[in-house]
């Protein structure tokens, strides 16, 4: 009797390991199926589709038989950061992102289906197109957003690749992504977050004076300044981009007050653009004393900003400081909205950099038109280079375009990426 219980009772745990089993495959099943059906090959299993952008330009489309991308090759090299391509070469192409959501599958016989899926986006190639023109050939990133909507319009990287021609030689770094997949020396487009935290923590701020004669010593370390700026309030310090000013900030501030807004901004964080992962950036966190805090205020020292991250800052501070989370696709869904900084803030932020455009950007002769916000940066990366940075948004409802500019050892902020800015810009105006 007791050999028939103890075999009843193996045979009842064999019985339970076993549906254990089969209820771990079917959820296994439920959940890789399509990847299972899809391993041996990365051509497509008999479906169809296409990427098209907001004016319905094909930028990529594949059937049972073939892959193409756009006919055009200025076209195609423009938007490669956003379609990617069919062998995986770039990690943030919405290809490699999106190709299994491209593919038909059915649970009920673990195959793939011939499906046929149009992709719509919210970008606009001639756009991509123009603003990869306007590098000209450097390394850099351009970023452009309606951010009313979210709709991302551009989001161009440079050098870039042809993916139709088989023979093309990218140069080093073309399969990078510049405007999510890295993170640079921000210079003083930093200044714009150390201006946010002064607004909000440092009483009085208006009506305080930063004296500047080119240079100032802290703890006998020289924070060199751009020029002499003599006697100036904190909106013309931001519109002079004076390093001791700002700098001074910095210290008023303090790193925890200035870390904890770096923070709240997301600036250390990595993000999604639509399920796109981007770079995280990087802010000193560990004590590192007042001169290294006032390099870092004034967006030197270790900082590091992902262009994407950058663009979300200034889209809040157009947008009276609600954030709607960029999108790549237009899926019909409503952008993710959130509270990303104080209502008056971002007020006074809009008011400063419009000052610095008609004040010290000579905005009527380089902006001519545009109703714009921005700030300059350049940021020194010790070898005698430095990245160009121009960013900001137009005070425009009929277009309410925020955008980030930055060009890779590029030279002046103003000069270089605020000159591309505008080509970009107009062209939006007229275009989109």
């Amino acid at each position: 009797m007791k050999k028939i219980t103890n075999r009843a009772i193996s045979v009842l745990l064999l019985a339970i390991l076993v549906i254990v089993g089969m209820l771990g495959y079917v959820l296994r099943y439920v959940d890789h199926g399509k990847d299972w059906a899809l391993t041996f090959s990365r051509a497509n299993s008999g479906s169809t589709g296409a990427l098209i952008d907001r004016s319905g330009v094909v930028l990529a489309s594949f059937s049972a038989t073939e892959n193409r991308f756009a006919e055009d090759e200025k076209t195609r090299i423009a938007n490669y950061h956003v379609t990617g391509d069919f062998w995986d070469r770039t990690g943030s192409g919405l290809l490699t992102s999106y190709w299994k959501d491209l593919q038909g599958f059915s649970l009920l016989t673990g195959t793939t289906l011939a499906k046929d899926t149009v992709l719509k986006l919210n970008v606009d190639a001639g756009l991509n197109t123009k603003a990869y023109s306007a590098l000209d050939g450097r390394k850099g990133a351009v970023l452009v957003v309606n951010y009313k909507t979210g709709e991302l319009l551009s989001m161009v990287s440079s050098p870039s690749v042809d993916p139709a021609d088989p023979d093309y030689l990218p140069q080093e770094g073309a399969y990078i992504n510049r405007c999510l997949s890295a993170s640079f020396v921000p210079g003083s487009v930093f200044k714009l977050i150390t201006a946010a935290a002064a607004i909000e923590n440092i009483p009085n701020i208006d009506e305080r004076s930063y004296y500047c004669y080119g240079y100032t010593t802290i703890a006998g370390v020289d924070i060199i300044c751009s020029g002499c700026h003599y006697s100036q309030t904190f909106e013309q310090a931001l519109s002079n981009s004076c390093n001791v000013a700002f700098a001074k900030i910095a210290i008023s501030l303090g790193q925890d007050t200035l870390a904890s807004y770096v923070r709240q901004f997301g600036f250390l964080d990595p993000h999604e653009l639509d399920g796109i992962p981007t770079a995280a950036g990087n802010f000193p966190l560990e004590f590192i004393g007042d001169p290294e805090l006032g390099w870092a205020g004034i967006g030197q020292s270790t900082d590091m900003i992902c262009p994407y991250s950058l663009l979300r800052f200034v889209s809040a501070v157009a947008n009276d400081g609600i954030l709607v989370e960029p999108k790549l696709i237009n899926d019909g869904e409503e952008p993710v909205r959130s509270r990303y900084l104080e209502t008056n803030t971002a007020q006074r932020l809009q008011k400063m950099m419009n000052y610095n455009v008609v004040n010290h950007y000579e905005g009527e002769y380089r902006f001519p038109g545009l109703k714009l916000c921005a700030k300059t940066g350049t940021a020194e990366l010790g070898d005698g280079t430095s990245h160009a940075w121009f960013t900001g948004f137009l005070l425009d409802d009929a277009h309410p375009y925020a955008f980030v500019v930055f060009v890779e050892q590029g030279g002046g902020g103003l000069t270089v990426a605020g000159s591309l800015a505008n080509t970009v810009l107009q062209y939006a105006i007229r275009n989109t």
